[in-house]
């Protein structure tokens, strides 16, 4: 017993003396840090002591100046994404018009010749304002086939006049009758969008040939003159005699004002001619020369509606999405739902444009 007591002893020295070095580093560590933290009270409180002296028109100053670069950084960035996306949607109504048109009516009219020659070869190809349920013709249908050979033109003609019809190609006026019967026949064509079929009109002189197709047969025209706006009209039709009239734009695309009118002479004897079914009061506004179509105002204002809307949801998700990833979903998307409200600008524009 008496010979562990100075093991014993030895061993409680050498572990006061260890914590008790512990020790001494901890209150040391706690020292500093109430010292740390009664400097920074100090300073607090002398911070607050001058913020309290500074008074509220510095306050506003200070807000003042530091507001004005925040907003012109802000709006700048604002007014730059807002110009992006103006310029896509300007790059839509040129491209609707130059490009997109013409595919659009190059696509119509291939799948009309093939129709039209079928209801050909099968004699249901109307021959009157009046299809064979003796019910008026449906805007748009098939109803007859023109060739100019000087201007190159070669189309099916669709019965009705408004601004969205004369988008498929050359239209027949509802109230005239229709090419190759007795009396006048009135066909209207595009000058700048969707074919421009008939953007040549002008170039036509006296003595061409215009020939046409209808489910009554074939018929040839020899151009008479070509007239413009103000320009003296010709004499009227004798009986029996048939003619037809080609009617377009004439100008600078886009802006015309103007049209131009080519008259044709019948060769050989008209066609059966039906009573007239429509007469000129009852046609509407919408279907007269260089009329629009304003039936597409409600249509064109949900589409830009719907445009506003996806600009703030790509605004949105590009927080979620980046910048690029973003733009990359953007820009086909907005170019064809610009696509669309250009094509409904071009449908309150005048019918020959």
């Amino acid at each position: 017993m008496s010979n562990n007591m100075p093991d014993r002893s030895l061993f409680e020295r050498i572990k006061d003396g260890f914590f008790g070095v512990a020790d001494s580093i901890v209150f040391r560590r706690s020292r500093g840090r109430r010292a740390s933290s009664s400097a920074a009270e100090i300073d607090a409180a002398q911070t607050g002591s001058a913020l309290k002296t500074t008074t509220l028109e510095e306050h506003v100053g200070l807000a003042g100046a530091a507001m004005p670069s925040l907003l012109a950084g802000s709006a700048k960035s604002f007014y730059g994404k807002l110009a992006i996306v103006a310029g896509i949607i300007i790059f839509s109504f040129f491209a609707t018009g130059l490009l997109l048109s013409q595919l659009q009516n190059a696509r119509d009219q291939q799948i009309a010749v093939q129709e039209f020659r079928y209801e050909l070869a099968n004699g249901t190809a109307p021959v009157s304002a009046l299809g064979g349920d003796n019910k008026l013709l449906e805007p748009g249908a098939r109803v007859a086939l023109i060739t100019i050979p000087k201007i190159g033109v070669h189309a099916v003609v669709v019965e009705g006049t408004t601004s969205d019809l004369t988008m498929r190609g050359p239209a027949h006026r509802r109230d005239t009758v229709l090419p190759g019967q007795v009396g006048v026949s009135v066909i209207f064509g595009r000058q700048f969008a969707y074919g421009a079929v008939f953007n040549q009109l002008g170039s036509l002189s006296a003595g061409d040939e215009i020939k046409t197709v209808t489910g009554q047969g074939e018929s040839t025209y020899t151009v008479m003159d070509v007239r413009y706006t103000g320009d003296p009209l010709p004499a009227a039709p004798t009986d029996g005699e048939g003619r037809l009239t080609l009617v377009s734009a004439t100008g600078v695309p886009l802006f015309s004002t103007a049209v131009v009118r080519v008259d044709a002479k019948l060769v050989g004897q008209a066609k059966l001619t039906p009573l007239a079914t429509i007469t000129n009061a009852a046609l509407p506004d919408k279907e007269e020369a260089m009329r629009g179509d304003g039936a597409a105002w409600s249509l064109l204002a949900l589409t830009l509606a719907f445009l506003a809307l996806l600009i703030i949801v790509f605004i949105l998700l590009r927080r979620y999405w980046g910048k690029w990833q973003t733009w990359i979903v953007a820009v086909p998307v907005l170019i064809a739902v610009g696509s669309f409200a250009a094509t409904q600008v071009l449908i309150l524009f005048p019918n020959l444009i």
